[in-house]
């Protein structure tokens, strides 16, 4: 029998510090991030915002609520939310803002100054 035990010399996450240049939530969607963290049991956790491949316009954001930053993680507090990126993510979102409209066609919007063209939907873009 092998004892399944926790490597004491394991190291944490490393994750850098950044700033609103990054990404920046209107108060609107920081107050329904933080309510939704409280929700989940996680009132210290991360919004993370991604970026991937595919959408009508060949990039789309991916946000995900998780515990904590992972290793390379760039963290950025906004309206007392924190918000992770990671660093491939970070050269698409640089400088947007994230926003929350309570309406019948609201949700999480991002404003990105980084996005050539953007389809009807809003969730995603070409850079």
């Amino acid at each position: 029998m092998i004892a399944n035990t926790a490597n004491p010399t394991a190291a944490t996450p490393t994750f850098r510090v950044g700033d609103e240049r990054l990404v920046r939530l209107t108060p609107s969607a920081a107050q329904k991030v933080s309510t939704l963290l409280t929700k989940q049991g996680r009132p210290n956790g991360v919004l993370r915002v991604a970026v991937l491949g595919g959408g009508c316009s060949g990039l789309q954001y991916k946000m995900d609520l998780q515990d904590a930053p992972a290793s390379r993680d760039i963290l950025v507090e906004s309206g007392g939310v924190r918000v992770v990126v990671d660093p491939k993510s970070a050269l698409y979102v640089t400088g947007s803002e994230l926003d929350y409209l309570d309406a019948l066609d609201g949700g999480f919007k991002v404003k990105n100054p980084n996005a050539a063209t953007t389809c009807s939907c809003g969730e995603s873009f070409s850079a």
